[in-house]
């Protein structure tokens, strides 16, 4: 039954993911993302479900793991937190190429290297540039609330199981941790073996009964040729998710002359900041990416035919920066602002950039190098 909860953004995930009917979870503890698999483990799905949950010997060995389950057509899921989603992307890389569904869930900690067990969003070049080898993109939901920790791991599987290609949860420390109220869905009963084969049948690897050929799940193509055949189909598949799967949110951008660009923990602090600078009179509004692959580029490239100047807020030094520049084609300007090791700004902080950086004459102040200016 659905039901409200008082839970932290992890626990939150791992129980929309029981109720989600998933088969399986193979992870590895690592803060900030652990209460997944401690919640999985404490709630013992198999007893509820017949859902299996497997502490593996590594990172590495979770996502081969995940790679085999999702051959079998199965509904199959991993999480970890930014050192590990590393170790994981080897295989990542392999389930693009094999064209298999699956859910890879990133709670996103400081770095570079072990850095610090506190939020921040600087693996977006990671999950939104491929982060593996090769032409590859994952499709990439950025949840802001504990809500959608929850309501994205169904989302996510129906993506997944519609592309035939991996799907990742960028969350961080932040949404992670902190506690929320929470409905969750109604359990959804897990496919049988029978309907996997009815529905997944003609690639899953489920056996040669009742069939002429076995199913072949590989991502090694050693003819040019083909291989280059294999890599266009998935170009197709990307570009079909920028026609049909979008998704983003816009707050008070009617009547905007200034935009805040955030994702996840960062757009909840621009909301308030979005408050603040209405009350004083700034016209301002923020654009939240709800997938960071696809981004919403068409939506900003129309804003920035409205707005004097845009601000891309995120916990990094410089990252979706860059793809908002893209998306504008240089018609206003664009300035970073972010906090790393694990310092999260507040939305007083941000409306007092806004004003020092972005609002002087319509546009952003530059300095004597042409450069736009620092604080």
């Amino acid at each position: 039954m659905a039901e409200l909860r008082l839970m932290k953004g992890n626990e939150a995930l791992a129980e929309a993911a029981i109720r989600a009917g998933v088969d399986a979870y193979f992870g590895y503890p690592i803060t900030p993302q652990s209460e997944v698999i401690e919640h999985l483990m404490a709630e013992r799905p198999e007893e509820r479900t017949g859902m299996i949950v497997l502490q593996a010997e590594s990172e590495v060995a979770a996502i081969n793991m995940v790679y085999g389950a999702a051959s079998a057509g199965k509904r199959v899921m991993t999480s970890s937190s930014s050192p590990g989603i590393s170790l994981k992307l080897e295989g990542i890389s392999y389930l693009a190429g094999a064209e298999l569904p699956a859910v890879i869930v990133n709670v996103v900690r400081g770095g570079p290297g072990l850095g610090t067990i506190q939020p921040a969003q600087s693996d977006y070049y990671q999950a939104v540039k491929g982060g593996g080898h090769g032409d590859y993109k994952l499709y990439v939901l950025a949840p802001a609330s504990v809500q959608e920790m929850a309501d994205f791991v169904p989302d996510a599987f129906e993506i997944a199981f519609k592309y035939r290609a991996p799907v990742m949860i960028l969350s961080d420390g932040m949404i992670g941790q902190i506690m929320e109220k929470v409905e969750l869905k109604d359990q959804v009963e897990r496919l049988t073996d029978e309907e996997i084969t009815e529905k997944y049948g003609h690639w899953a690897t489920i056996g040669k009964k009742g069939r002429k050929e076995r199913n072949i799940i590989t991502s090694l193509y050693l003819n040019p040729e083909e291989l280059e055949e294999r890599v266009n189909k998935l170009v197709k598949k990307y570009e079909k998710m920028e026609e049909e799967d979008l998704r983003y949110e816009m707050i008070e951008c009617e009547d905007a002359e200034y935009l805040i660009v955030a994702y996840g923990s960062s757009a909840r602090i621009a909301q308030k900041a979005v408050q603040l600078a209405r009350e004083k009179g700034i016209k301002l509004g923020l654009l939240r990416p709800i997938t960071l692959f696809p981004f919403p580029k068409k939506q900003l490239l129309k804003l920035s035919d409205q707005v004097k100047g845009i601000l891309s807020m995120e916990l990094n030094t410089g990252q979706m920066v860059d793809d908002v520049r893209l998306s504008v084609e240089h018609k206003v300007p664009v300035e970073h602002y972010g906090r790393s090791g694990g310092i999260i700004y507040t939305p007083e902080e941000i409306l007092e950039v806004l004003e020092k950086r972005i609002i002087k004459d319509g546009s952003i102040r530059h300095n004597k190098t042409g450069e736009p200016s620092l604080l």
